[in-house]
């Protein structure tokens, strides 16, 4: 595999949008056909949760495994090449990632992470959201 110049991997990063991804649609489209019935990026909740499910106050982020460093994950690595920005970068998302969950405990929710990876076993991610929404 060839190594991407710095002009073509800053063009990647670009082009990476934060909303209406795949692993966000293909969630949003398992508790759609599950039968709930959610808001997405809410603006009045910390992190502005992709699904928001007022009623209930739960939550659901799907998080990248890249941008927020899933450590359980071959992708949650901080890359090789300009570690000085992105060691710190990526420990911001993390930080705020946590900061945005405990103020949305606060607030009275309860929130899940799903990770991109996750999104790719469909049994399991079912499973996961069933549990998770279930009153």
């Amino acid at each position: 595999m060839d190594k991407l110049t710095p002009e073509r991997r800053a063009a990647n990063m670009r082009n990476i949008k934060s909303k209406g991804m795949k692993p966000e649609m293909v969630v949003r489209r398992l508790v759609h056909r599950l039968g709930y019935r959610y808001r997405l990026h809410r603006k009045g909740l910390p992190g502005k949760p992709d699904l928001a499910f007022i009623g209930k106050r739960k939550a659901i982020y799907v998080h990248g495994c890249f941008w927020h460093q899933h450590h359980a994950c071959r992708e949650g690595r901080v890359p090789s090449s300009n570690v000085d920005y992105w060691g710190p970068k990526l420990a911001r998302n993390v930080q705020r990632d946590l900061a945005h969950h405990q103020a949305l405990e606060e607030l009275g929710w309860k929130s899940l992470v799903i990770w991109e990876c996750e999104t790719l076993d469909q049994q399991r991610l079912e499973h996961v959201v069933r549990g998770f929404l279930s009153d």
